[in-house]
């Protein structure tokens, strides 16, 4: 079994109890005796709703260098914001080594207490030959998914990740991997970086919506992700504000629904999938929100925008890339 490298950034997994307090890396650790094989970074001690932008480059940069060396990684925090993360990493990160990120639902002080099996069965992952070339996987509840498909489902079942329209990849069983699907394509096209002083907006739309949360994308904002309603419509009278917005930055469009994928052409009318697109915004394809912001985040920190404006093609291309089809 390889070499793996643990980080630690916090979460319930090394929650004292209902309060602020945080175990170390060392006794999360500790849960599961003395694993053979482990080095551990003791990262950040932080609920994953309190890990920012400069956290999260530090951690990809550490962890680049950690499989530049040819060790497996697990990244260990909270489940809150683990999905992003996981893909995060999965755009910055290209290597043929395993990448698992896990975490925990229930306090190690609770009947039922997940943390230990979900990190024996992600270092197992990381550990395992068979497991690379796979893109950053996420591990909780034995199951093995994709960073770019694996969300969180529900508040406090230990089962919450899914990967919806997708589903696992693989599943531990008596402490080993077994892959059963392998992701078509890596999930970014090429190498991408990630500047915390990007700004990318998430505006969500809502049943009578008037567009007040539009008109706070100003010149903070290099980027919009929008929630939309079904398969990306939104209400007609918020067609014009959104085309100017897109005439400014890059304006993603997603669905809120939480599964499937963006339509294209299927409904024309006013505030349709295709009159958005046709007034410039972009197809998130199969990515949910949040994922599409990470996405167009990484995309403007790596050069897809400028003072001659964004590179639109290059953009719909990335997003265009992830959506099933094998044409970008």
């Amino acid at each position: 079994m390889a070499r793996v490298t643990v980080f630690t950034l916090g979460g319930t997994i090394s929650a004292r109890g209902g309060d602020a307090a945080r175990m170390t890396g060392q006794e999360v650790l500790a849960e599961l005796g003395a694993p053979e094989d482990v080095v551990l970074r003791d990262f950040r001690r932080v609920p994953s709703s309190s890990v920012t932008h400069e956290d999260l480059a530090a951690l990809a940069e550490e962890v680049r260098k950690t499989v530049a060396d040819g060790s497996g990684v697990v990244v260990v925090q909270g489940t809150d914001t683990l999905e992003e993360t996981a893909f995060l990493l999965d755009l910055l990160c290209t290597t043929e080594q395993p990448i698992a990120v896990t975490g925990a639902m229930r306090r190690p002080d609770l009947p039922g207490a997940d943390g230990p099996a979900n990190l024996a069965a992600a270092l197992a992952v990381a550990a395992d030959p068979a497991c690379r070339g796979l893109g950053v996987l996420v591990v909780l509840a034995d199951e093995i998914h994709a960073a770019r498909h694996a969300r969180k489902t529900h508040t406090t079942s230990v089962a919450t990740f899914a990967s919806p329209g997708a589903g696992p990849i693989g599943t531990v069983v008596e402490g080993e991997p077994r892959i059963l699907l392998r992701p078509a394509v890596p999930a970014a096209l090429c190498p991408l970086r990630f500047d915390p002083s990007v700004r990318v907006a998430l505006v969500t739309l809502s049943q009578g919506d008037r567009g007040e949360l539009l008109e706070a994308v100003d010149d903070r904002f290099q980027g919009l992700v929008v929630a939309a309603f079904g398969a990306g419509h939104a209400p007609a009278w918020l067609v014009d504000p959104l085309a100017d917005i897109a005439r400014r930055i890059p304006v993603v469009l997603a669905s809120r629904t939480g599964g499937g994928t963006t339509l294209s052409h299927t409904y024309r009318g006013p505030g349709s999938e295709y009159d958005l697109l046709h007034h410039g915004l972009i197809p998130a394809g199969p990515l949910d929100p949040a994922k599409a912001r990470v996405l167009l985040h990484t995309l403007l920190s790596s050069g897809a925008a400028g003072p001659a404006g964004y590179d639109r093609p290059r953009i719909t291309a990335a997003f265009a890339h992830l959506n099933g089809t094998g044409l970008a």
